[in-house]
């Protein structure tokens, strides 16, 4: 199956966001007419060392000023883009929603009444769970654990994911094909850790989870007697189903994750689940074989299938159907799933205003018909020349990096340069906008639109097999704040949405913007050489272009950045996983280390200009430092370190300008300043 490499920023806090900062910049003419900008002093505290602490030093000015907001779990750079950007939006989406007459499907029509659905609190409320009714019958009428494949396979059409996950995509080792897979799923709290650790802070949020069920169960018409002893039943499935998957450390290993297996295998490893059933009713036809990410999970899960009554399987599955839409159900649900997810978990202490809320969820569900309106209103062809000006610089500046490796051999770097050739870049949006034709939105109801919206994306995704892979495809919206790198395509993925301050302002200072998107860039390019993606080739396909001595050497840097980062203590006793975070540490030193060569040398027979006291290496540093400026209440911070491929911004900053000599000199870090390494245990890789 293919795997989007985990995208650049915390996705558990930042939900998709506009581009604006370049709206109303010009091109060249403009910048030389302009002031650069440069350093933002107001970041800064100098009472602290930048050899001790470059992020406090950065950062600090700020973070002394700023609280987290209330309906916030973190609050920083992209949170604050985040606001200053949604105005815009809100305005799209309130126009398509004021315009009754718009032409049924089009963009306008679509965005229009499903937010419009979504604002319509006083339908809502009336509605309760009538928009649940049938699918609720239909869990409540099973007669026999037969009929759990066929229950599975009409509640995977529409995202309601119980049990295990189902998608389609390529071939990892056949890029040009697609390919069902099959991965672990089933729970209901962040990730399988969180039901097995003993410490007590995972015991209380076990036993929170256990009320919050309840309570579902009790919204859902129970007895508080009967909706208490179902609950249990529940998070006794729950953690069955957790104790059988894998770790999210093991799950990074694409190699160990790719398990081709016949239907009959399949069958053979969990006898007691109708996967023909299963198969008609997600609409997968004319299969022979799948991608099993976990073999053990599903050969446990026959065990849990036949272990577990009839009964506690109904109340599982409804539970889980009310759960997952509860966001688009009345408000005594809403309040439960905050109260639960939002505020236990993360930390919130009120609730987003309804309007965010909607128009986030219309984004998700019709992210090419939101996009498209937006980038024809807001985003100007000069921002999307001027940062593929950029990217091919990072490329041009990797390949001479990659030549130069002492570690490398000249067969490796030759197929490493093959493969960064044929990187894809896609820049700002798409050429080729999602057709929506036969999705049926309207004012009528909420729930319903977004059981239709998702049963459109069910059947968009499983058509594309037997067909070619639809390399222009894009994961992302273009409105989207951040960024991708895809190994089966071999593609960068830049939205719109990212190409803006704090990583690119047109007017900015050149030594910030490489500090900032330049670094960016590097950063999901790096991602194609990281431990996961150095397994795929140029044409995406997972095979093996090391030498067996190249790869020893670059698993011995990896391992030493890997012990670095798990060294940091992140929150009371609990380090940043060294091993989850591995892939994302070695594409932020490897990102910010090409993007620092690539500025050089796009300064070269340049007068280095020193702005606000800072020399254009210091700048390049503080540009990235500033990116990472994040503020996280205690709850989603634990919950990022435990489950989240990013380590926290604070480290993101420390963990890899600790290991180039370039920051070293430009500030004069030096032994026995905090951050110093000596040069025998700096990770120095790409």
């Amino acid at each position: 199956m293919n795997t989007i490499k985990s995208s650049f920023s915390l996705q558990l806090i930042i939900t998709a966001t506009l581009f604006a900062g370049l709206i109303s910049c010009g091109g060249d003419k403009n910048k030389n007419s302009v002031a650069l900008k440069g350093v933002d002093k107001s970041f800064l505290d100098t009472t602290f060392k930048p050899g001790n602490d470059f992020y406090m030093y950065a950062n600090n000015g700020w973070l002394k000023k700023n609280a987290i907001p209330a309906s916030e779990s973190s609050w920083g750079s992209f949170n604050i883009l985040h606001d200053e950007v949604l105005d815009k939006l809100k305005g799209i989406l309130e126009a398509s929603a004021a315009n009754k007459n718009a032409t049924k499907g089009s963009s306008e029509q679509l965005i229009g009444d499903y937010y419009g659905s979504g604002m319509d609190s006083v339908s809502i409320e009336k509605a309760g769970l009538t928009p649940l009714k049938e699918a609720l019958d239909k869990i409540n009428s099973i007669k026999d654990k037969k009929e759990l494949g066929a229950l599975t396979g009409e509640l995977h059409t529409h995202f309601i994911y119980e049990i295990f996950r189902a998608s389609v995509g390529q071939d990892a080792k056949k890029s040009d094909q697609e390919i069902v897979g099959l991965d672990q799923g089933g729970i209901g709290l962040p990730d399988r850790d969180y039901y097995t650790r003993q410490d007590e802070k995972s015991k209380m949020i076990r036993e929170k989870y256990v009320a919050h069920v309840t309570n579902v169960l009790v919204l859902m018409g129970e007895t508080k007697e009967i909706a208490s002893k179902d609950a249990n039943a529940i998070m006794k499935i729950e953690t069955e189903l957790a104790k059988a998957s894998w770790t999210n450390v093991e799950n990074r290993d694409p190699v160990k994750t790719y398990n081709k297996r016949s239907i009959k295998d399949l069958e053979k490893m969990c006898p007691s689940f109708n996967w023909a059933d299963y198969f008609s009713k997600a609409g997968i036809k004319n299969i022979d074989s799948v991608v099993i990410s976990q073999p053990s999970f599903f050969t446990d899960l026959n065990k849990t299938i036949s272990s577990t009554s009839l009964d506690d399987w109904k109340k599982y599955f409804a539970y889980g159907l009310v759960d997952d839409m509860s966001p688009r159900l009345s408000s005594a649900f809403v309040n439960e799933e905050f109260d639960f997810y939002e505020h236990t978990l993360s930390g919130l202490k009120q609730m987003k205003p309804r309007w965010k809320r909607i128009l986030s969820a219309t984004d998700r569900a019709l992210g090419d018909a939101v996009g498209k309106i937006f980038v024809d209103k807001y985003f100007p062809a000069e921002a999307k020349k001027r940062v593929t000006e950029m990217v091919d610089n990072l490329i041009a500046a990797y390949k001479v990096r990659i030549n130069s490796r002492d570690w490398m051999g000249d067969s490796t770097k030759k197929q490493a340069i093959a493969k960064l050739d044929k990187v894809m870049k896609k820049l700002g949006y798409t050429d080729k906008w999602r057709d929506y034709t036969g999705l049926e939105i309207s004012r009528d109801s909420y729930a319903k639109n977004a059981w239709n919206g998702n049963g459109f994306l069910w059947n968009f995704m499983i058509n594309k097999l037997g067909k070619p892979v639809d390399r222009t495809e894009w994961g992302m919206s273009a409105p989207t704040i951040n960024a991708y790198y895809n190994p089966t395509m071999n593609e960068i993925v830049f939205p719109a949405g990212i190409m803006q301050s704090p990583f690119f302002d047109i007017n900015q200072d050149d030594a910030i913007n490489y500090g900032g998107m330049g670094a960016v860039i590097g950063h999901e390019i790096t991602h194609g050489f990281d431990d996961e993606g150095c397994q795929f080739d140029a044409n995406g396909n997972m095979v093996n272009w090391w030498t067996e001595q190249d790869h020893a050497k670059f698993k011995q840097k990896t391992d030493m950045l890997a012990d670095q980062f798990s060294s940091y203590l992140a929150i009371d006793t609990l380090h940043v996983n060294g091993r989850l975070t591995l892939g994302e540490n070695i594409a932020d030193l490897g990102g910010l280390t090409i993007s620092y060569y690539a500025f050089k040398k796009s300064q070269e027979g340049k007068t280095p200009v020193t702005i606000d006291g800072f020399t254009p290496e210091q700048r390049f540093f503080l540009g990235w430092a500033k990116v990472w400026c994040d503020k996280y209440t205690p709850e989603i911070l634990r919950r990022l370190v435990l489950t989240n491929p990013h380590s926290p911004g604070n480290f993101r900053v420390l963990g890899p300008l600790s290991n180039m000599q370039e920051f070293y000199d430009a500030f004069g870090v030096k032994e026995g300043d905090n951050m110093y390494r000596k040069p025998e245990n700096r990770a120095v890789i790409w």
